[in-house]
Order: structure tokens, then sequence, then C-alpha cells
């Protein structure tokens, strides 16, 4: 099923230069964007400490997470056993296609984002789910990790949400 869904997206791949051409700037420059929207915020009026220390905690715990589950599980990437389209800049064979760094990071800093200010962490998430499904695209990663690693990264920052909230009383 995963196979399925990855070759419905992938297939997409090399068919429109624009798309492909968006799909990488949006895989590779994304997070500066990100950046961009978390200094504003943090810069706004009510935010206070909290947020970066939340932001910071959040990307923290997730690469973490991300580094322990690539020490113990492997899952080899697409292109490695299949026919695929790919865009580059292309992955090492030997990286795990599970957890995706960029999703489950991009997903952290959203969830977090989220916990201040609703309408922009929803932005964040559109933009998020971009990052992942651009992965997809360039045939670095399944669907099913891109979904295992939002989860990833919501959950650590939601975690990391509910530690600091309960420190803080």
């Amino acid at each position: 099923m995963d196979i399925r869904f990855f070759r419905a997206i992938n297939q997409i791949t090399g068919r429109y230069h624009f798309l492909d051409n968006m799909m990488i700037l949006i895989s590779q420059k994304m997070r500066y964007i990100f950046f961009f929207i978390l200094i504003i915020n943090w810069m706004r009026k009510g935010f206070g400490k909290q947020f970066p220390i939340l932001i910071v905690s959040s990307l923290g715990l997730t690469y973490l997470l991300e580094m322990i589950i690539k020490c113990f599980y492997f899952r080899a990437r697409p292109f490695v056993h299949h026919t695929v389209n790919t865009l580059p800049p292309f992955s090492s064979q030997q990286s795990s296609s599970f957890p995706s760094r960029h999703t489950t990071l991009s997903f952290a800093v959203a969830t977090a984002v989220m916990f201040y200010e609703r309408l922009i962490g929803a932005v964040m998430y559109v933009l998020a789910s971009l990052i992942g499904f651009s992965r997809i695209i360039m045939g670095q990663h399944y669907p099913l990790d891109i979904v295992g690693s939002a989860l990833l990264g919501s959950g650590a920052s939601l975690f990391t949400h509910l530690f600091i909230s309960t420190r803080k009383r």
C-alpha cells in the first residue's frame, strides 16, 4: 500500500519542470521561512521567554528521538529497491528513509507555534506538509515515513509543551 501511494505521487516527478523546481526549493529552503516566522513571532509582545524555550526544547527532543530511531531501525530509501523518479540533491543509500529529518523538525516547530498562535501554526502545518510531500516527490521517502515523521515531530513538541507547562506551575 505504501509503495502504491509512493508511486502515485512520485510519478509526477519529471513531468513539469516548474513543479520539480518548486519541490526542490520547498525541500531545501523552507527552513529559512520557518526561521523567519519564528524570529518575527519571538519579537512580538506577549511571547516572552517560554516561546524560544519551547522551540529549542522541541527541536532538541525531536532531533534526539530521530537519531535514536535511526540507530535501531533502518528502512532503505525508495530509490534503493525500486525504480523511481528522483530530484537532486540525492541522499546517501546508507541513510534511513524513516524518519524524515526535514519533516520531523518542521512538524515539531509547527506544533510548538500552534500553542502560541493558532493561525500562524496552521500556516506552518501546511508548509510542513508541503515539505513532507516534496520529499516523496523527490524520491527520498515513502508516504508512511512522512506520516510517521509528522507524528514524531508533533508528539515530541506536544510532550515538550506539556513538560514545560507543568514545570511552570
